[in-house]
């Protein structure tokens, strides 16, 4: 029993000395310089594709600067640059049997300047009836690599609205193409259609930095967050037009930051190499944390700390955070083992009904089999126990807890540090079929 009692001594005593170095680089007091500037209505909401974001980059970029990052692999700058396409309907035409075939009733995902539909069978067909959940049927339609037909029935016709405006969406590059059909006719005997598109290029970046690990350097370790948002709205009579994003997910960002700046601190004690990242699109369907997944190899990616929605406290209440997938890894037992003796403790994801494991920036590596897991606060309940600030105006910097931020963040850099060092190495995801 004394021995028991001199280790917990011994482990409060070292988790106090570790917490006095680490507050004088992560504290309130710089929470709230960062997240003040990638929160402001200067940033314009941080939308993709306008001169906010590209602030908010430059922003990131000169903090990432101040830690003295590394660029990433060839990279003369810290901006992972790639191109979208956009591909917007001038012309659409046709029947699908005797039913005119018009813009009111068609979506595309593609990015072809043309699409010509003559025979059902040149197309996989979906059929997504009265009764079925949309969202369920629609959604993976996206992620297919082959040419898709999916017929909707008018039930739907509300969501259809909405689908088709994020099937608009720029994206990458592809060759395939998924057209989707609002009809009552769901058995179709024939389709003649012709869409003409006009494309247009789209440049977006991430922001990435790395501290080049010593002994195992060919051996990844990734803390991300988001960096977009949704731009500005229409003014209500609460709120202002911008939606400015200050906990989805400038809190996320802002604590990448942090973290650079405190192992960058530490003087190359990493024997791991780490890449902290500030993805951008993740509004408009992950496509920084999917391009950036590409640029790797995921077997050597030890292990991913995504941190979203962070600046409100959890349901726990001080000192606390879950972790999505808990039970996929043991990722979060190493984090939490390496907490023993102080206040803070992560916990399994509250809400498995929303799936948040797959709905969030990490989802791309843990797809390939990486322990990636999202950190979060954010109550995912129904209203009104949510978030309630979730995706409106009111996501302002008022609206956050910077002490309790701060001691995320804090929990997040010693939790890691066996990571890091190579001591611990969490097991692996399974990869999704």
């Amino acid at each position: 029993m004394k021995k028991i009692l001199l280790t917990i001594c011994a482990g409060s005593i070292g988790l106090l000395s570790f917490a006095q170095k680490i507050d004088k680089v992560i504290n309130a007091a710089e929470v709230e310089r960062i997240e003040k500037v990638l929160s402001s209505d200067d940033m314009q909401g941080r939308k993709t594709f306008t001169p906010g974001i590209d602030k908010a980059a430059d922003f990131i970029a000169a903090e990432f600067a101040k830690s003295k990052l590394a660029f990433f692999g060839d990279s003369k700058t810290y901006f992972q640059e790639f191109i979208m396409t956009k591909a917007k309907a001038v012309d659409v035409s046709g029947t699908l049997d005797s039913e005119p075939l018009t813009a009111a009733n068609i979506a595309a995902n593609t990015t072809s300047a043309e699409i010509n539909i003559t025979s059902l069978q040149d197309y996989q067909v979906v059929v997504v009836k009265k009764e079925d959940d949309f969202s369920k049927v629609v959604f993976p339609v996206f992620d297919l690599e082959k040419n898709v037909i999916v017929l909707v029935d008018t039930a739907h016709t509300r969501r259809f609205k909405g689908m088709q405006r994020f099937a608009g969406n720029a994206k990458f590059k592809s060759a395939v193409s998924q057209v989707f059909i609002l009809t009552g006719n769901l058995n179709p005997a024939a389709i003649n259609l012709h869409i003409k598109n006009e494309l247009t290029e789209q440049h977006l970046k991430n922001v990435v930095g790395v501290l080049p690990g010593k002994s195992k350097k060919d051996e990844y370790v990734v803390f991300s967050g988001h960096y977009d948002h949704l731009g500005i709205g229409k003014a209500d009579k609460n709120q202002d037009s911008i939606f400015n994003g200050a906990n989805d997910d400038a809190a996320g960002t802002t604590a990448v930051m942090m973290l650079a700046k405190y192992f960058s601190a530490q003087k190359e004690k990493n024997e791991r190499t780490i890449i902290f990242v500030a993805f951008t699109a993740e509004e408009i369907g992950g496509f920084g944390s999917r391009y950036f997944s590409k640029q790797l190899t995921a077997d050597k990616v030890v292990a991913m700390f995504n941190i979203e929605m962070i600046g409100t406290q959890s349901k726990w209440g001080y000192n606390s955070a879950y972790i999505t997938g808990y039970e996929k890894s043991d990722m979060g037992k190493i984090l939490q083992n390496n907490l023993a003796g102080s206040k803070f403790h992560f916990e399994p994801d509250p809400y498995p009904k929303q799936n948040l494991f797959y709905r969030s920036d990490n989802a791309t590596l843990a797809e390939l089999g990486v322990p990636a897991h999202t950190i979060s606060t954010a109550k995912m309940e129904e209203a009104p126990n949510d978030e309630p600030n979730y995706h409106k105006q009111s996501d302002d910097i008022s609206t956050l807890d910077m002490n309790n931020m701060a001691e995320i963040i804090k929990a997040v850099a010693i939790s890691s540090t066996s990571i890091i060092n190579g001591k611990d190495t969490p097991s692996r995801v399974a990869k999704l079929q």
